[in-house]
C-alpha cells in the first residue's frame, strides 16, 4: 500500500515538476524577455530548486567514453559481457592495441540503494592501467517474479560466477556492503581449491565485523527486531513495473533514510545551490546537480537479500563468529591461501566504523603477514575512500601499487 501511495504522489507531482522545469527555463533562456527582469534569477532559482526536489531521478549513465593513457585519449565503451537476472557484468572496453598485458580487476559495487554508477570515479581511476569489470545491479522492481528470489547466498554465487568468467589471475575489489559476500565467495573458492581464486582481494569500508565501533547504521540494525524490518520496510512492487508483486525494500524508503542521517547537511547544500543560481555561479551549481543526480537515483533491493543482510551481518555477526553457512557449506576465511589481502577504511567513516573492515585480517589466518596490508585514509569519510580528490590522489595510488605488487601463488 505504501508503495502505491508513493507512486500516486509522484503522479500528482508530475504537473508541478513540469511547470517548475519550464518556468526555470523561461526565466533563464537568453531569448526570453523575462530572463532580463530584475528578479529573474531569484524566480528561476526557486523554480529549479522546486523542480529538482520534486522530480524522479532515473539511473544515471556511466558517462565514461574515454580514458587517457600516455597523454593520448583512448575511446572506452561500457559493454555488458555477462547477464544474470539481478546483475550485469560490465566491461569497460578500450580501443587500443591488444598487446598491453594489464591486470584484470573486478569491482564489486554495493547493492545498497544507489546504482553502480556511484563508483564512476573509482572506474575512471582504474581504467588507464587495468582491465576493468564491474557488477551493475539491476533495480529489483524491474526483475520479474519468474526469476525467483535473491538471497545473500545468491550474491555470493554471482561473485563466484563472475570470477570464473574472468578466469585465473584476476583481482577483486569490493566497496562497502559487498565486502562480506566477497570474503564469503573467496573463502568458499579457497576451500574448493578453485583455480579461479583471485590473486588479490581488496575490502573497502565494509562491515566484516559490525561489532567493532558501531555506527548509527549498526545501532539501527540491532535495536529493532528482524520482524520489525520485515513488517515496516518491505513492500510489494506495484503493477506498473515488470517486477510487479515482488517483495522489495523500496528505493524511496532507503533514500529517506540517507537524508535522515544528515538532514542539516542536505538542507544547507540545497540552500547553497539556490544562492549559486542567484549569483550565477554555474560551476558550483553544476557540481550540485551532478552530485544529487547520482545521490537521488536509488533502486529497490530484493527483500530476501536485505533481510538476510540484517540478520547475518548486523544482528548475528555470523561471519566473524565463524558460524556462516552458505547453502550448507561453512564460510571459513582461514582457508584462504595464496591471495593478497588489502583492507581500506576511512578515518571519519560514519557508516562502517573503525576496525570493521580491518577485522578481515584476524579471520584470514592462513595468509602470511607479508601479503596482508591495512590502510586507514586520514580525514576520509565513507564516500571519500572511493571517490573524490582524496581517492584519486592518495588512496587509489596505494591500491594500484598493492595490485601491481601482488603475484599469483606459485
Amino acid at each position: 500500500m505504501l508503495y502505491d501511495l508513493h507512486e500516486l504522489q509522484r503522479t500528482f507531482l508530475m504537473p508541478l515538476v513540469s511547470f517548475t522545469g519550464q518556468g526555470s527555463q523561461l526565466f533563464t533562456h537568453p531569448y526570453s524577455p523575462l530572463s532580463y527582469t530584475p528578479v529573474s534569477r531569484h524566480i528561476a532559482a526557486t523554480y529549479e530548486l522546486m523542480h529538482r526536489l520534486g522530480k524522479a531521478y532515473e539511473k544515471p549513465e556511466w558517462d565514461i567514453d574515454h580514458t587517457v593513457i600516455d597523454g593520448k585519449k583512448i575511446p572506452v565503451e561500457p559493454q555488458s559481457v555477462k547477464e544474470r537476472p539481478f546483475c550485469k557484468l560490465i566491461h569497460f572496453k578500450r580501443q587500443e592495441p591488444a598487446d598491453r598485458n594489464l591486470p584484470t580487476v573486478l569491482l564489486v559495487a554495493p547493492l545498497s540503494g544507489h546504482h553502480a554508477t556511484l563508483l564512476r570515479d573509482t572506474v575512471k581511476s582504474f581504467l588507464p592501467a587495468h582491465e576493468v569489470y564491474i557488477t551493475d545491479w539491476i533495480d529489483a522492481r524491474m526483475v520479474s517474479l519468474r526469476d525467483g528470489p535473491f538471497h545473500l547466498h545468491d550474491y555470493v554465487n554471482y561473485i563466484r560466477d563472475f570470477l570464473h568468467y574472468l578466469g585465473p589471475g584476476a583481482h577483486v575489489v569490493s566497496v562497502c556492503q559487498p565486502t562480506v559476500p566477497v570474503l564469503g565467495a573467496v573463502s568458499l573458492m579457497a576451500a574448493d581449491s578453485d583455480p579461479c581464486l583471485p590473486v588479490s582481494m581488496t575490502l573497502m569500508g565494509g562491515p566484516i565485523d559490525a561489532r567493532e565501533s558501531p555506527t548509527q547504521v549498526n545501532r539501527l540494525a540491532t535495536t529493532q527486531s528482524h520482524s520489525w524490518f520485515e513488517n515496516n520496510l518491505i513492500h510489494r512492487v506495484p503493477a506498473k513495473y515488470p517486477g510487479a508483486g515482488r517483495r522489495v525494500y523500496p528505493g524511496f524508503l532507503q533514500h529517506a533514510g540517507f537524508i535522515a542521517m544528515n538532514p542539516d547537511r542536505h538542507m544547507e547544500s540545497h540552500y547553497d545551490f539556490y544562492l549559486d543560481l542567484v549569483k550565477g555561479d554555474d560551476d558550483d551549481a553544476e557540481s550540485h546537480r551532478r552530485f544529487y543526480d547520482e545521490y537521488n537515483a536509488v533502486l529497490d533491493m530484493p527483500a530476501e537479500f536485505y533481510l538476510d543482510t540484517i540478520d547475518i551481518v548486523f544482528q548475528q555477526h555470523l561471519l566473524p563468529r565463524g558460524c556462516w553457512d552458505v547453502q550448507g557449506e561453512r564460510v571459513d576465511p582461514g582457508k584462504i591461501k595464496g591471495v593478497h589481502l588489502l583492507t581500506i577504511e576511512g578515518e571519519l567513516d560514519d557508516i562502517s566504523g573503525q576496525g570493521q573492515t580491518h577485522a578481515a585480517h584476524e579471520l584470514c589466518t592462513a595468509i602470511p603477514a607479508k601479503h596482508k596490508h591495512r590502510y586507514t585514509a586520514a580525514g576520509s569519510g565513507h564516500y571519500g575512500i572511493f571517490s573524490g580528490r582524496r581517492w584519486r590522489n592518495v588512496i587509489y595510488p596505494e591500491l594500484a601499487q598493492f595490485i601491481a605488487n601482488a603475484r599469483p601463488a606459485s
